[in-house]
């Protein structure tokens, strides 16, 4: 049986914690069950970011990305929801046939911050980790979500 590995076991999903600033960038594990932080990609207003999007794509090459959707506590969306399906749509036109699904992401920057707090990480690293790991509390949620149904 000569299959190569991307037969055997499903690919991977990306999941994005998309900011005004910076994008929190998580992965799963080759067959979805885990979401592992990735890194922080900066955003400078001028496109940075699709500097290095195609090189993570290549290289993870996923078959879905989950990018998490601020809402308020009343479940509506604010401004900034509208940021986070606008750059959906930048990033579909980009990268064509690559499915786009939102994940509600409320509370997930205020989880990561009382997890780095737990982890004892100093507030410094905290603003540079935060992002990062609310991208893999997104993902992972979405990942949970599947073995549920």
């Amino acid at each position: 049986m000569n299959q190569k590995p991307e037969t055997i076991f499903p690919s991977r999903i990306l999941g994005l914690d998309v900011g005004g600033k910076r994008i929190g960038v998580a992965v799963s594990d080759p067959l979805g069950i885990t979401a592992q932080p990735l890194e922080v990609v900066a955003r400078d207003g001028q496109g940075s970011e699709w500097k290095r999007f195609p090189q993570i794509m290549e290289e993870y090459k996923p078959q879905k990305i989950v990018m998490g959707l601020p809402k308020n506590m009343n479940g509506s969306e604010g401004e900034q929801a509208g940021i986070v399906r606008l750059f959906a749509k930048t990033f579909s036109r980009k990268f064509a046939g690559i499915e786009i699904v939102f994940q509600d992401e409320r509370l997930s920057t205020a989880a990561s911050e009382r997890l780095l707090l737990e982890a004892g990480v100093r507030r410094e690293k905290r603003r540079q980790k935060r992002d990062v790991i609310a991208a893999a509390l997104i993902l992972q949620t979405f990942l949970d979500s599947r073995t549920r149904k």
